[in-house]
């Protein structure tokens, strides 16, 4: 249906009034919100901590590695096959435990027949084939007899010099019993130079035995320490070389913490000084990281010339938690210092950065602060308050000009 010009006009009246009384309805309650928000908040009611000062041990923080205290790889000394091997890899060992045996066949020939051997040499020297007996050159039978002609042909000589005196003997007979005393003398010392030659060759051949029965007990390979085995090289059946690796043996415990520390915090350095050391991974009770205890046992005499840091090596007590090659964060523990301190508590972190929260007019006030070590429940303070200020404890969403008002019991601790 189509309208005119003056039903148009009274349409157009009509929601015009309409528009004005919605206005308004909705001022008042637009005010009312306002008037609402306006209102003042309540005064936040906070405690007070005081800075104190505080004793906090002097550390040194440092990163390293553990290493075994020893490691050696055992070797055969003699070449053989391997008769067993009676380790394998993580099995525990003892200082002089046997780790593999050789096959001993040819080893326990050779010690028969050096034994052999200085049986003969003995008999020559008319000594029983065991005992220690005791040697006497000229209670040899051999001197003896050489002696014995001397003797004989002294006796001849001192006959026919009266003789041929006498005119009964002829001259000739003198000579011929003269060189018979000289040949006499030579051979009692030929006899005592051929039994101190078999002395030497009874000391030879009780040396041979010794060597013989040393490569016996080679055949057997030993530990010579506590620990683990970390690697097995060998297997059963194996033909060996000399020199030839079987097993690889580690000491754990202690363990060997290697730390280059900074020229200008190794000043106060010195042997016997405690080291806590955690390893990443390792959770306690409330996951807390477990800390080993140690002693720094060795420094360096002197400084690495082009890194300016001293050596040191710590000795870390391992209750079988720790492993070489664990990568560690150590502390030294090198003196006390004074400090500034407050509860960890009333350290605000955000964005990477830290705060406190004082009370100023009745109304917060942000401070930034540094802080350094940590004890027990309280915290080190570096730069950011003086001794004696007081700060807010447990601030939470306190803000800054936010009104406070302190505690009434006591309002500090």
């Amino acid at each position: 249906m189509l309208l005119g010009p003056r039903s148009n006009l009274a349409l157009t009246l009509l929601l015009l009034a309409f528009g004005a009384g919605c206005r308004q309805d909705t001022k008042p309650q637009a005010e009312g919100s306002g008037a609402h928000s306006g209102e003042p908040k309540a005064p936040r009611e906070v405690r007070l901590a005081k800075v104190t000062q505080a004793t906090f041990e002097k550390v040194i923080e440092i990163a390293g590695t553990l290493a075994a205290d020893e490691q050696v790889i055992l070797a055969t000394k003699v070449a053989g096959r391997l008769a067993n091997i009676d380790v394998d890899l993580a099995s525990p060992v003892t200082e002089g435990q046997r780790i593999a045996q050789l096959e001993t066949t040819d080893y326990e020939l050779g010690v028969q027949q050096a034994r052999a051997a200085l049986w003969q040499v003995r008999a020559q020297l008319g000594l029983p084939a065991t005992g220690a007996g005791r040697v006497r050159v000229d209670e040899t039978a051999v001197v003896r007899q050489a002696r014995a002609t001397l003797e004989e042909a002294r006796a001849n000589v001192t006959r026919l010099e009266k003789l041929t005196g006498e005119g009964v003997a002829p001259q000739a007979d003198l000579d011929a019993a003269r060189a018979a005393l000289v040949r006499a003398e030579a051979s009692l010392e030929s006899a005592r130079e051929e039994v101190r030659l078999r002395q030497a060759q009874l000391r030879q051949r009780e040396s041979e035995l010794e060597i013989a029965q040393q490569r016996l007990a080679d055949t057997s390979i030993r530990s010579p320490l506590a620990g683990f085995v970390q690697a097995r090289r060998a297997s059963r059946g194996e033909y060996l070389a000399a020199g030839a690796p079987v097993a690889e043996v580690v000491r754990v415990d202690p363990l060997r913490l290697r730390l280059a520390v900074p020229e200008r915090e190794a000043v106060d350095l010195k042997a016997g000084q405690p080291v806590l050391v955690r390893v990443s991974g390792q959770a306690g009770p409330a996951d807390t990281r477990v800390e080993h205890t140690g002693v720094v046992a060795r420094l360096a005499p002197s400084l690495d010339a082009q890194s300016r840091s001293l050596l040191i090596e710590a000795d870390i007590k391992n209750d079988g938690a720790l492993r070489p090659g664990n990568f560690v964060q150590a502390r030294i523990v090198t003196g006390q210092r004074n400090v500034l301190a407050v509860p960890k508590t009333a350290i605000v972190t955000f964005a990477g950065l830290q705060k406190v929260v004082l009370v100023e007019s009745g109304k917060a006030v942000e401070r930034p602060v540094t802080t350094g070590d940590t004890r027990g429940d309280e915290i080190e303070v570096v730069t950011g308050l003086r001794a004696g200020e007081a700060v807010v404890d447990e601030p939470g969403t306190l803000q800054q000009g936010q009104p406070v008002h302190v505690g009434a019991e006591g309002g500090e601790r």
